[in-house]
């Protein structure tokens, strides 16, 4: 039911003029209910703070373990501590000692494996390192015999080998038990050059674990 603004009196369903005082009808069509207003959704903008909390959590992690692992590094760097002596470099750090050296003689004294007769050490393969309870000894050296010699003065040191592997020009030994690992690869080489005579260069690798008295 509608009722003009002026004057009060009711007015038909349609009407734009009182029939009354004839004063125009305002507000739209009498009857007419005013339209509902829908609240905008607000879950897209929750979902965008969601999202942007859980990206500031991942980024404040990630500097937190930068600054973490930066702290941790100057630290060992800083107790750490590097003596040398010619071709012997020992690195004490907090978490045990590093000694390396290319010293031939002392990588073949260090093997512990009985060296091909009459090879030779070759200064830039050696290196002797020991870190915690691990020894690892590598060296290089060059023969004139055949890969064949070598290859068969070395398997009958490791006949239980357990990886052999060998062709015409080159052969691996592989010999491993509960303390130690031998490595052993043989390879010829052969000059085109002139007044450069072909020879056989083989490398050893060992290494040791040094077990407590409690293992």
């Amino acid at each position: 039911m509608a009722f003009c603004n002026s004057c009060g009196a009711t007015l038909a369903p349609g009407t734009k003029f009182c029939n009354k005082c004839g004063a125009a009808v305002t507000g739209g069509p009498a009857g007419a209910s005013s339209p509902s207003v829908t609240p905008a959704p607000t879950g897209g903008s929750s979902a965008v703070k969601v999202i942007l909390i859980v990206v500031a959590v991942i980024v404040g992690i990630g500097i937190l373990g930068i600054a973490t692992v930066g702290f941790i590094g100057y630290r060992v760097a800083k107790s750490s501590h590097v003596t040398q002596e010619g071709d012997h470099v020992k690195v004490e750090t907090p978490f045990g000692s590093v000694e390396t050296s290319k010293d031939p003689e002392q990588a073949a004294n260090d093997l512990g494996i009985d060296i091909y007769p009459g090879a030779v050490a070759q200064k830039n393969g050696a290196a002797v390192a020991t870190f915690g309870g691990v020894h690892t000894v590598s060296a290089s050296f060059k023969t004139g015999d055949s890969p064949d010699k070598v290859c068969s003065f070395y398997k009958s040191k490791f006949p239980n080998a357990t990886i052999t592997t060998s062709d015409s020009n080159h052969c691996t030994i592989v010999s491993n038990d509960k303390q130690n690992v031998v490595t052993i690869n043989v390879e010829a080489h052969v000059f085109k050059e002139p007044n450069q005579g072909d020879f056989t260069a083989f490398q050893i690798s060992s290494v040791t674990r040094k077990f407590s008295s409690n293992n």
